[in-house]
Order: C-alpha cells, then sequence, then structure tokens
C-alpha cells in the first residue's frame, strides 16, 4: 500500500517537545524527526493557557516554520471551550467566544479553532470570515443549529456531550452531520473498538480525519510532565492526570494507523482527507507492508 505523507493537524508536540514551551530550534529539530517516520505536515496545536503565552508561542512557531518545511499553521485548542468539559485544560484561562477576546491572539498564521459553540457570541462567523476551520470540541452543544458553519468536530467522543438516544449531543451531531469533517484518536486508549466501528459506519469515508492528540511525553523518556498547568503522568499504556483524567495520546499517527489496519479499520482514504480538508496537494509517497508498518 502506498499513501502520501502524513499531515498531524492536532498534535501538542512529542520526543518531550512542547509547543505551548518550546523554543524555535526545538520545533525544527521536532519536525525533521516527524518527516523521518513519515509526517510530511502538522499543525502545532497550543492548549489553553494565558494570552501572553500564547501570544509568545505564536510568534515563537511562525518563526521555526520559517526555517523548515512542513509547519502548516496553528491549531488552537482551547480559550474558547466550554468549562463543563475541559477534560485536562485550566478553566482559568477560557474566555467569552468574542471577536474581542479573539482578537486579543488573531494570527494569520491560526488556521484551526477549536471551541463550544453553544457558548458561541458572534465569534464563528468571524473566524469563518477569515478563513479559519472552526470545530467543536470540549463543548456540550449539538444539533443542526448549533453546527451551523462549522467545519468540524474535535476529538469526537472525546471532552464532549455523549451520544443520547433522546434530544441531540455534540457526539450524535459529529456522527450524523455528513457535511462535518470529524477527528477520531484511534490510539486504542482514548475510543473503544465498538465505538470506532460505529464511527467508521456513520461517517463518509471522506469526512474521517486521523489525530494523534500526542502529548510532550509522546516518545520520550519522560514518566511525568507539567501540561495545560497539570501534572501528567504516564504509566506505558496511558496519559492521566492525577484525578485519573486521560489527556492526549501517547502515540503519533503513523502508530496509530498501524494499529487501526490491523483491526481492519484503516482506509488509504483517510490519509487524503486532511489534504482536501485543507487545500494542500498530496506530497511525498509512503509505503506500508501487509502489517501497516511504514518500510519507506
Amino acid at each position: 500500500m502506498k499513501t502520501p505523507l502524513i499531515i498531524e493537524q492536532h498534535f501538542h508536540g512529542a520526543y518531550g517537545v512542547d509547543f505551548n514551551k518550546a523554543d524555535v530550534s526545538e520545533i525544527v529539530s521536532l519536525a525533521s524527526r516527524l518527516r523521518k517516520i513519515g509526517i510530511g505536515g502538522f499543525f502545532p496545536t497550543l492548549v489553553t493557557d494565558s494570552l501572553e503565552n500564547i501570544k509568545k508561542q505564536i510568534s515563537v512557531i511562525k518563526e521555526a516554520s520559517k526555517q523548515c518545511k512542513g509547519i502548516l499553521g496553528i491549531h488552537l485548542e482551547g480559550i474558547f471551550i466550554n468549562p463543563l468539559k475541559k477534560g485536562i485544560h485550566n478553566p482559568e484561562h477560557c474566555l467569552p467566544l468574542t471577536i474581542e477576546n479573539y482578537r486579543k491572539i488573531e494570527d494569520d498564521f491560526i488556521k484551526i479553532v477549536t471551541l463550544a459553540p453553544e457558548l458561541d457570541e458572534g465569534l464563528v462567523k468571524y473566524l469563518k470570515s477569515c478563513g479559519v476551520k472552526v470545530q467543536a470540541g470540549h463543548c456540550i452543544g449539538g444539533g443542526a443549529d448549533v453546527f451551523e458553519g462549522l467545519d468540524g468536530v474535535t476529538h469526537t467522543y472525546n471532552a464532549m456531550s455523549p451520544i443520547t438516544h433522546r434530544g441531540t449531543s455534540t457526539a450524535l451531531s459529529a456522527l450524523v452531520e455528513d457535511n462535518i469533517y470529524a477527528e477520531i484518536i484511534a490510539d486504542g486508549v482514548h475510543v473503544s473498538d465498538d465505538a470506532l466501528k460505529l464511527f467508521f459506519k456513520a461517517k463518509p469515508t471522506d469526512k474521517v480525519i486521523l489525530i494523534s492528540d500526542a502529548l510532550p511525553i509522546t516518545y520520550s523518556d519522560m514518566r511525568e510532565t507539567v501540561f495545560a498547568d497539570s501534572v501528567i503522568y504516564y504509566d506505558g499504556d496511558k496519559a492521566t492526570s492525577g484525578e485519573g483524567t486521560i489527556a492526549g495520546s501517547t502515540k503519533l499517527l503513523p502508530e496509530i494507523i498501524g494499529i487501526l489496519g490491523r483491526k481492519g479499520l484503516f482506509k488509504p482514504e483517510y490519509i487524503y482527507n486532511v489534504y482536501r480538508y485543507h487545500g494542500l496537494e498530496p506530497e511525498g509517497e509512503l509505503e506500508w507492508d501487509e502489517n501497516f508498518n511504514i518500510i519507506s
């Protein structure tokens, strides 16, 4: 099987590099390491943080993008989420979903914003007018009216109102709104196999976006780290807060694709989808063996 290089549109770092803390040289070095394992492009994802640090890291990431290939823009996950579905995010940094608040950190390198659409105060329409992809995540809102104008859903099932057989929910809308792209973390930890099967049955094939949501602790020697103002512990399988809340993944997409492939749930089109989502031309070529390991 041959595919283009992989694009990571949602991950917070790896090999000890944290996009909320890293300097230019660390990000440039990370980009090089990622390309060697088949990841040709990525959107550094910033977790909820102070406005001052987010502005600082936007500048750092932009500077790094001038020095290497592959940095495609910033995914802003946080600030505009619903504290009721905060996950490990620090709710002290959350702000109302207004244009005024967004302009405090606005930058043309922000390409994706995850937010809670049920709390929108005009921000969704403004982001769309700026060409930013808007995704529902860390939220409780659902239904066609709440999803109107959205492009996608962030890590389906996780940190959102769950599927219900009465009324609406974010997860239910993620599955039934065929025009919406939906991210999924298929690392074997965040979503059960049955829930994965339901997701892949419900979503049109061309609307599936595989993500890792990887943490800086991924592929490092660390067993704990501070992320999103919380101490995160890695037990060799999953990363959690001290309270047991699952944080991001500890695997990157090449490994996750291998897991999916061996379960019979992977389609090569999933790699192409993120290129289409962002209007990018497929780049490079990867060859996979029968066990879904990259061989070239």
